[in-house]
């Protein structure tokens, strides 16, 4: 191997992980001076009730600066609840469904799951699957035949295992229900296209643990009653995320990452830093010359997870194994697609893409 590992603040790895993600340094820095006593209140925000005035103040900031970074309308509530995106892929279906139909469109792994699991519920349909072409493009979502009784339609906004993404915010006929657990906060969105938006914090927010919800109004009022509260998006909504003890420490963290992606510029910024970081990536996979096959066709390629293959599975586990080496960690693709699968969430710093970059072009060198 030429290329040798870079020197980097702590020692840390250039983390390609799908989840949980690269937080930014100086969030860690901030973190780790407040672990034992924060804002000299004597303890950890682990430690704190939850009920008590400093934790309450955390959370209302953290909630109220989302809102602001995102650009949230009025009309919209926020609020955390845990399970992580898997417990709303029945959770949506249990307070939207009713006795319409719920339409599901399957870009990969996720969506499949979330198809899958929300039959358990009520009457559901798979109106697109890109099954026959491998997960490999997302379709024009204005174009579908929508059911004429349609609830609501869910898709996912970026499969993280097969690296593709819809790259709009589409204005469709039905209700929108969209998982955007791992591209949330990667560009700017418009939130009003969308009935309903989650996201699990561990990609692009925090820590694993909390999930974002992002709820119409008007949608409140299609939960059951009665209904098993710890559920009910409109119980969530009522008690301001605190029916029972939240995340506390989960919803913390994403504060200060919420704090940090302003300071960065806001999302327009991010957007650039990430497009950026995902070129560097695609660059060296396309001047390969077919060493690297890269899976999402070129108008969906994901800006957080750049996916793609070797030739033979042997070169894979040599690939692994030296990029580990040089501390390129975490870059196995999902067992269900195999291959490559780098993840550069917000976080992740442009660095770490040259790098890889560097790494891929001597590989193939010395094994094309």
């Amino acid at each position: 191997m030429s290329v040798t590992a870079v020197k980097t603040a702590y020692d840390r790895v250039f983390n390609f992980s799908a989840g949980p993600c690269t937080l930014p340094v100086e969030v860690l820095e901030e973190i780790r001076d407040d672990l034992m006593n924060y804002k000299g209140k004597g303890m950890s925000v682990m430690e704190m009730s939850h009920r008590s005035k400093e934790f309450m103040d955390i959370l209302d900031e953290t909630l109220e600066t989302f809102r602001r970074v995102f650009n949230v309308p009025e009309n919209y509530k926020t609020f955390f609840m845990q399970g992580g995106a898997t417990l709303q892929n029945t959770a949506h279906a249990m307070n939207l469904l009713g006795e319409g139909v719920g339409d599901y469109v399957v870009t990969g792994y996720w969506g499949k799951k979330t198809s899958q699991q929300a039959p358990l519920v009520g009457e559901c349909k798979v109106i697109y699957d890109g099954k026959p072409h491998n997960y490999s493009e997302v379709p024009d979502l204005t174009k579908l035949d929508y059911s004429p009784n349609a609830s609501y339609v869910h898709w996912v906004s970026n499969e993280t295992i097969h690296g593709v993404e819809f790259k709009s915010d589409p204005d469709l006929p039905v209700t929108s229900v969209c998982d955007m657990s791992s591209n949330i906060m990667s560009r700017p969105v418009d939130v009003s296209k969308y009935a309903m938006i989650y996201a699990g914090a561990q990609k692009n927010m925090g820590p694993a643990g909390a999930t974002l919800v992002i709820l119409r109004e008007d949608l409140l009022a299609r939960t059951p009653e009665p209904f098993h509260p710890m559920l009910s998006y409109k119980a969530i909504s009522d008690n301001g995320s605190m029916f029972n003890t939240p995340p506390c420490f989960a919803i913390y963290v994403c504060g200060l990452v919420y704090k940090w992606v302003k300071k960065e510029g806001g999302l327009t910024a991010i957007q650039k830093r990430n497009e950026a970081k995902a070129k560097v990536l695609y660059d060296a996979i396309d001047a390969s010359a077919g060493f690297y096959a890269g899976h999402a066709k070129a108008d969906c390629r994901s800006n957080m997870n750049v996916t793609f293959q070797l030739p033979t599975e042997e070169l894979l586990s040599t690939f692994v194994k030296e990029a580990d080496a040089v501390k390129l960690n975490g870059l196995k693709g999902h067992r269900s697609l195999g291959g490559i699968r780098a993840s550069i969430y917000n976080a992740f710093p442009l660095e770490g893409c040259q790098v890889m970059a560097e790494f891929m072009a001597d590989f193939a060198k010395r094994n094309g």
